[in-house]
Formats: structure tokens, C-alpha cells, sequence
């Protein structure tokens, strides 16, 4: 009974969820059907830091893309945002080469620009509510998310999985520089790259491989050396991993370590930071990301670990973006 118990339980949540998508889905195409329709949508400290020169804090401090399928989860930043939260956000296309990608960008005109990268879910919601509380950190940033699945969007580990696995990564990383130089002729003096997981190790990638990046805040997630070494990153990095994240070579304390010594090296200002008693995914504080991280065995709920990442990804971004 216990185990039936758990499976229906895990099939309901994936039904909510699911539910969720496609409200999200026909508000990006302006269904009028939709109006009244709501969710909240929520964001959680130690730390062990490199200096740079935009922080006075001091520190000690093989991708398998097979091993991100036991204990992943959905980013979501702390807000009481309702679906039609996503209202503010406008859906665009962008060129490069010879293909066409879907993103989406929220925030002020003019201001400074930042990329924000799914995790292995895809665009969502949750990611769509992130870039918005990412608009609106002060001084004001215009956030935009492009759509490295094409519209596809995994709604359990095994569909997010399948998708993660078949992802040209060096065509996500053409999306990326596509969609910075985007920002950049639409009035974005300069543009900054962040994401989670999967976008994490993707926005590590493209300090090394994107020139026009001026900086990088990326969470829990390092590239495979196949795809790009930190040592030669040509912008600032600030990374933020759990002590107890468990994902061997691409999030775990070692791989934070081994990100640590390739910064040391690359002669860039940079960051890595530690939070102790939280796991993979800890800026996932949404009751939705909360019920997914524990449905995958991550009990920990830690909010100050986020707040502080936050606030650092705060304090990184205005120091290296401001004109």
C-alpha cells in the first residue's frame, strides 16, 4: 500500500504539473480563455569564496549527463508571482545562421542584459517567473530566455532526461551568443549569462566560447571539458554549489573544487561558493520546486541559502554589468 501510495501521489503531482504547462503554454499565445487563472510561485547560508574585485569576501575554497537524472529539479526564485505573471514577458525570435529559436525577454528598455538558461526541464513557468525576478533586482535588468528545446519541455526526469541527452551543446551555445548579441543591439551596454544545472554548465561554456559575455553567474553546473575549460574564460565567473549536492563531476563539492583551481588559473575574477546542508537545486524554493526536490529525495529546505545567493548574484551582476 505504501508504495502504491507514492506512485499515485507521483502521478498526481506530474498531472498538476502538466496542468500547469499548458496554462503557461496558451498564456505565451494570448488565449483569452485563460483570464482568472493563478498559481504561487515562490525562493534559501555559508559560503566558501575566491576574492575578486568586486567582493571583499575570501576563501578556501567528467560530465555524465546520465548521473543529472536521479536528483534534479526546476528553478524558481522566490516570488509570489501568478501565472499571469508571464504577461510581462514577450515572446521573440531569433536568427543565427541559418535556423530560427523562440525567446523570451521581461524588463526595462535599455537596460543591462542578462541570459537566463533552463535547466534540463526546458522553458516553463518557473524559469520564466526566475528571469522576471531577475528584471527587477536593482538597478533594473532586461532578462531574456531562449529556448535551447524549441519548445519542448520535459514534464517528468525521464522526458527532461531524453531531451538533456539529445541537446546539441554546441548549438545551445550558438543560441546563447545569438541571443547576447540580440540584447546587445537592443540597447544593452552589456549583457551577463546565468542558469541552473544544465544553463549553469552552459553559461560557464560561454565565457569561454562567447567573447561578447561580460560576465557569468552559474549555479550548480560545470561544462564537460569536451565543451569548453574554464582556465580560458574571458569573463568574470561566480558559481554557487550545495555541499551535499551528489551529482559526481558536474555539481558535487569536487567539482566545485576542480572549477575552483581552473578560475584560479584563467587570471579572471571569480567566485565559487559553498553552502553548507543544502543538495543540488537549492534555489528551487517555489511549493511547487519544494515538492519536486523532495518527490526526488532532496529534503533539504535551507531559504537563507538562496536569499544569499541571490544577493551575491545580486552584488556580482551590478559590479560587472554597470556601463
Amino acid at each position: 500500500m505504501k508504495n502504491e501510495h507514492q506512485v499515485v501521489k507521483k502521478d498526481i503531482f506530474v498531472f498538476k504539473y502538466r496542468i500547469s504547462h499548458e496554462i503557461d503554454r496558451r498564456l505565451d499565445e494570448d488565449d483569452p480563455n485563460l483570464l482568472n487563472h493563478s498559481v504561487v510561485a515562490g525562493n534559501g547560508g555559508g559560503a566558501r569564496v575566491r576574492t575578486s574585485s568586486c567582493s571583499k569576501e575570501e576563501s578556501n575554497l567528467n560530465f555524465n549527463a546520465s548521473n543529472l537524472s536521479r536528483i534534479l529539479t526546476l528553478s524558481s526564485p522566490r516570488l509570489q508571482l501568478p501565472f499571469m505573471a508571464t504577461s510581462e514577458i514577450k515572446k521573440i525570435q531569433i536568427q543565427r545562421d541559418d535556423t530560427t529559436f523562440d525567446a523570451y525577454v521581461v524588463g526595462k528598455e535599455n537596460a543591462p542584459g542578462i541570459v537566463v538558461l533552463q535547466e534540463w526541464w526546458g522553458v516553463d513557468f518557473e524559469i520564466k517567473n526566475h528571469a522576471i525576478k531577475i528584471s527587477k533586482l536593482e538597478p533594473g535588468y532586461k532578462a531574456l530566455i531562449p529556448d535551447l528545446y524549441r519548445g519542448k519541455v520535459g514534464l517528468d526526469a525521464a522526458e527532461a532526461q531524453h531531451l538533456m541527452d539529445g541537446l546539441d551543446w554546441q548549438g545551445a551555445v550558438k543560441d546563447i551568443q545569438a541571443s547576447v548579441n540580440w540584447l546587445k543591439a537592443n540597447g544593452s551596454q552589456k549583457v551577463g549569462v546565468t542558469g541552473y544545472c544544465m544553463g549553469g554548465a552552459l553559461a560557464i561554456a560561454s565565457s569561454v566560447l562567447v567573447p561578447e559575455v561580460d560576465a557569468v553567474v552559474a549555479f550548480y553546473g560545470v561544462p564537460p571539458p569536451e565543451l569548453a575549460d574554464p582556465t580560458n574564460t574571458k569573463a568574470s565567473i561566480q558559481a554557487h554549489f550545495g555541499e551535499l549536492d551528489s551529482i559526481t563531476g558536474f555539481s558535487d563539492v569536487k567539482a566545485a573544487k576542480g572549477l575552483e583551481e581552473k578560475l584560479k588559473a584563467s587570471g579572471k575574477p571569480f567566485e565559487v561558493h559553498l553552502y553548507p546542508g543544502v543538495a543540488h537545486a537549492f534555489m528551487n524554493t517555489s511549493p511547487e520546486g519544494i515538492e519536486r526536490r523532495k518527490g526526488m529525495g532532496m529534503n533539504d529546505d535551507n531559504e537563507a541559502a538562496a536569499e544569499l545567493a541571490w544577493s551575491r548574484f545580486q552584488s556580482w551582476m551590478s559590479c560587472y554589468l554597470s556601463a
